[in-house]
């Protein structure tokens, strides 16, 4: 997850710009490591449009006007023109008030772009537009969605995967798990839950199932 994502529950709901509303919004959303990006790709390979508040993070974060503010309010996460974000993440992560500083100078702008992304869509005829948002929920995007899909798994499948793929030791992915929503309140939320628990079949069994759910697959 980009630390451009995350922000605590509390701060003030943000302001999604809409597309004109041909457009049926889903919510993609899921704990750490429950495996909302593998599902994402799926839904993608099934025709469905996705758009990624994580990569538009990322694309915003390489703005120059961006860097600068960044390197003037978190000094030293700009090394030769590119943000150093395991440093970035060091200085935000525990300290609310960083945070909120860097969810002012990002939040504003990945929203403007995803909205685009979904202008666009909507402009090439498309109906349906899937939002994968890390903190959909903390973040009250989730009232600005027509359904919302939660991808979840049991904790300590979640963590293994994070440690195998990132590095991290248990007790880090704990606290950044910690940070979110507790799962069964996302699940309790949700429109539709997929369970990712299983192998690679069994998720896109999921998966097909919950788009019929919705009334988006065959």
């Amino acid at each position: 997850m980009s630390p451009a994502d995350r922000h605590p529950a509390g701060n003030p709901p943000p302001v999604l710009p809409t597309a004109p509303r041909t457009v049926r919004r889903i919510g993609l959303t899921g704990s750490i490591g429950a495996g909302k990006s593998t599902v994402a790709a799926l839904m993608r390979e099934r025709g469905l449009t996705v758009l990624d508040a994580d990569e538009q993070a990322r694309l915003v974060t390489q703005d120059p006007e961006v860097l600068a503010l960044l390197d003037a309010r978190f000094p030293g996460v700009v090394v030769s023109g590119t943000l150093d974000r395991a440093a970035l993440a060091a200085q935000v992560f525990g300290n609310p008030a960083a945070l909120t500083d860097l969810n002012a100078i990002t939040h504003p702008r990945v929203r403007t772009r995803m909205a685009a992304l979904e202008d666009q869509a909507a402009a090439r005829g498309e109906r349906v537009v899937v939002q994968d948002v890390p903190l959909l929920f903390e973040g009250s995007l989730h009232a600005q969605m027509d359904a919302v899909i939660v991808v979840d798994a049991p904790l300590p499948l979640r963590v293994r995967r994070v440690m195998d793929r990132s590095g991290l030791s248990e007790p880090e992915v704990l606290a950044r798990d910690a940070r979110q929503m507790p799962a069964d309140q996302k699940r309790q939320r949700a429109t539709v839950v997929i369970d990712n628990s299983g192998d690679h079949a069994h998720l896109e069994t999921q998966v097909d199932a919950a788009l019929r759910q919705l009334g988006l697959g065959g």
